[in-house]
């Protein structure tokens, strides 16, 4: 068998290929740098000019200020934007929006892990299929067609105030409306609709992760902890929870941050008090403050990034 041989004193059995691909083919081949590099250099151009270059501006347009009178932005360097965040209108928008992320990211937990466990320790065959597509058929559907299909569900005339008279409890409901935090006319325009929205919609964010991480939970662990003398709860306490942690913080990333940003769920379903997302919305498009709008956009930023880093401390992007 002959050999033919190339450049540097490397020998290949195969020929050259003829035509222009086939020209260019070798060439990659001979040097797979150039081609690793070609293959990078357009999603990191579009990541360093269309999104961190964005970012950039977002966060330099935050740094001006807007003339009262004149109503253009005044380009030149201030901390007063940053000052009107602290205002108490504007802090309690922040407030209000964190402490909702918060307690959707708890209640999503809460919720997701019985299933996440169940899943990952009992669930087999068709059975795991089955718990794989209820977890993942909400997700294909639209957003807006979910969102405005709760809309319906939680309003005044609708099938959830219906079910509460059928079941004579319709004096529970009222005292629930009747509560001066969470209620309102009716579930639809109130904080507790917000809520059960804003965890039906990002529950799979928190469900997947978590069972992924329960199904790296060896079960013989858990098995020896109860030959130890463990009681279930503490099998839980000590060996199931620290070891299916990180997929929990894995799945609170989505779930906090998806609903720190989000601003149409509020805007459909809830009060008329403002969530940063709307707060964003309503200064850059209706008021045309662009510099206060950029400001509160950062502020979901600096959350996540210290959030983030705490995630990280937690092993959380193991188990993503």
């Amino acid at each position: 068998m002959t050999t033919l041989t190339l450049s540097a004193g490397k020998t290949s059995i195969l020929p050259r290929r003829g035509g222009f691909f086939g020209r260019l083919s070798d060439v990659f081949w001979r040097h797979p740098k150039l081609l690793l590099f070609l293959m990078l250099t357009p999603p990191l151009l579009w990541l360093g000019i269309i999104y961190i270059g964005s970012l950039i501006a977002l966060l330099l347009q935050s740094f001006f200020s807007i003339d009262d009178f004149s109503g253009l932005v005044n380009y030149q360097f201030t901390l007063s934007t940053y000052a009107q965040l602290l205002s108490p209108t504007n802090f309690d928008i922040i407030i209000r929006t964190v402490m909702m992320a918060a307690l959707v990211t708890v209640a999503s937990a809460l919720i997701g892990f019985p299933i996440a466990y169940y899943a990952a320790r009992y669930a087999q065959g068709k059975w795991k299929a089955l718990f794989y597509l209820g977890v993942m058929l909400p997700l294909w559907s639209s957003y807006l067609v979910k969102v405005y299909a709760w809309k319906l569900i939680l309003a005044k005339e609708g099938i959830l105030t219906w079910i509460f008279g059928k079941l004579s409890l319709s004096w529970l409901l009222d005292g629930i409306l009747n509560l001066p935090v969470i209620g309102g006319n009716s579930l639809s325009v109130s904080y507790l609709g917000t809520f059960i929205v804003f965890v039906y919609i990002w529950l799979p964010y928190m469900i997947l992760p978590t069972q992924a991480a329960l199904e790296r939970v060896p079960g013989n662990l858990i098995e020896a902890s109860a030959d130890l003398g463990a009681t279930p709860r503490q099998t839980f306490r000590t060996v199931l929870l620290p070891l299916a942690l990180p997929g929990i913080v894995a799945g609170s990333i989505f779930t906090f941050s998806l609903t720190l940003g989000d601003y149409i769920i509020p805007q459909i379903i809830g009060s008329s008090r403002l969530f940063i997302g709307q707060a964003v919305y309503a200064q850059q498009g209706t008021a045309g403050n662009v510099p206060l709008a950029a400001a509160f956009s950062v502020v979901p930023i600096v959350i996540m990034a210290l959030y983030l880093w705490l995630a990280k401390k937690q092993g959380a992007f193991d188990a993503l």
